[in-house]
């Protein structure tokens, strides 16, 4: 197949959806697909050598209408163009795939107001935005996206936004195709994982029977730091614990609260890591309570590494854990029962049982899996197209 995918920046050493197109697109031109990128920057070393790069020069200017004008201009280059398929990823419209990994921002913003522990503070913060220019034009070109006339196919990551789609939208179910995130479990094989797995919690400072439970977000705030921190005074001590948190180096402000309540010796702050593969190899179970996620990476990097995972309702990875292998609680703030959740997972034998599941549970739903199914969608566009 012919296959265009249209994404402002394509520098995969970023993460996140960069380094997703860049994996597809290797993919794709192993298999023989000749791959076309629209983007206005990226880096031709992690892409694929048989690329055909296409530059899309847009103007800077405020951050609110960047998309757009990313957007026109992929618009008007896939005019003329004779692909078999093109996919727009985030921001764009007119293609004949749309797949929002990061979810809808109708989505996104309701949810962010959850992370306020009151309706009063949600009001507020709600009133806010109605004075963001950001928030309004986001949500202006997000119904310009699923909204307009020529409807595409749209591709989500979890039940959960396809169920946003609807609530939000009143996209139908049968326009929307599930293909849930997915990683390479051989990322995370390692030799020495037991040395690195010592070596790291010495570094910490952790005593080697200490049972540790990572966190790892770059936004604290809407992944639940502070509600995690707040449940920690009701983990009992009588066996030794540790939270390890990873993530934003600006860390300041959740310090002063562990120490406010009672809680600092508890609690590793760890900065920034390029690769947070040794501090899963150091822990013992992943705890994201999380009040928006369309499907974690986090918690299916966490899975590959036998973690058992504690998360919310509000993560789309939460369909892929079972009773066997993670714990989904209601609500971020409900300390008590997240405090439970953890406390459950001090209990060595029940640990380890959970972090053969989870093991399982992460090898089962490769990038190959994840591959195949988007493909699937790719050859259900193509032969639309034909057949109109």
């Amino acid at each position: 197949m012919d296959i265009a995918l249209c994404y402002e920046s394509v520098l995969p050493a970023r993460g996140g959806a960069e380094t997703y197109i860049g994996d597809l697109a290797r993919r794709l031109a192993r298999d023989g697909h000749a791959v076309h990128l629209y983007a206005s920057r990226w880096d031709a070393a992690s892409l694929p050598t048989s690329t055909h790069f296409h530059r899309l020069d847009v103007p800077t200017g405020p951050r609110f209408l960047r998309p757009w004008r990313f957007g026109a201009a992929c618009e008007a280059a896939l005019r003329g163009a004779a692909h078999d398929v093109t996919v727009g990823f985030d921001k764009t419209w007119g293609q004949d795939v749309l797949y929002p990994q990061g979810g809808l921002h109708a989505a996104s913003a309701a949810h962010n107001l959850l992370k306020f522990p009151t309706r009063l503070e949600r009001a507020v913060a709600a009133a806010g935005k109605w004075f963001d220019p950001a928030a309004w034009s986001f949500s202006l070109l997000e119904r310009k996206q699923y909204l307009s006339p020529k409807q595409p196919l749209v591709v989500v990551n979890s039940r959960m936004v396809r169920g946003h789609f609807e609530r939000f939208y009143g996209v139908p179910a049968e326009a929307v195709r599930v293909v849930h995130s997915a990683i390479d479990p051989l990322r995370f094989v390692a030799d020495d994982r037991l040395k690195r797995r010592q070596d790291e919690r010495a570094h910490w400072g952790v005593a080697p029977d200490a049972t540790v439970g990572l966190f790892v977000a770059m936004n604290y705030r809407l992944k639940g730091l502070a509600p995690l921190l707040r449940s920690l005074p009701l983990v009992p001590r009588d066996k030794p614990f540790t939270l390890a948190v990873v993530g934003h180096p600006k860390d300041g402000r959740y310090r002063r609260l562990a120490a406010r309540l009672g809680v600092a010796d508890r609690v590793a702050f760890l900065g920034h890591r390029n690769d947070p593969k040794d501090a899963y190899f150091a822990a013992d179970f992943l705890v994201h309570p999380t009040f928006y996620d369309p499907c974690s990476l986090v918690a299916l990097e966490a899975l590959a590494c036998g973690l058992p995972v504690v998360t919310t309702r509000y993560n789309g990875a939460s369909e892929l854990l079972s009773a066997a292998d993670g714990v989904v609680i209601d609500d971020p703030h409900d300390a008590p029962v997240l405090a439970t959740a953890m406390t459950g997972l001090l209990d060595h034998g029940r640990r380890a049982a959970m972090a053969t599941a989870a093991r399982a549970a992460g090898n089962r739903w490769t990038f190959e899996q994840h591959y195949r199914a988007l493909l699937d969608v790719f050859g259900e566009v193509r032969r639309t197209k034909c057949a109109a």
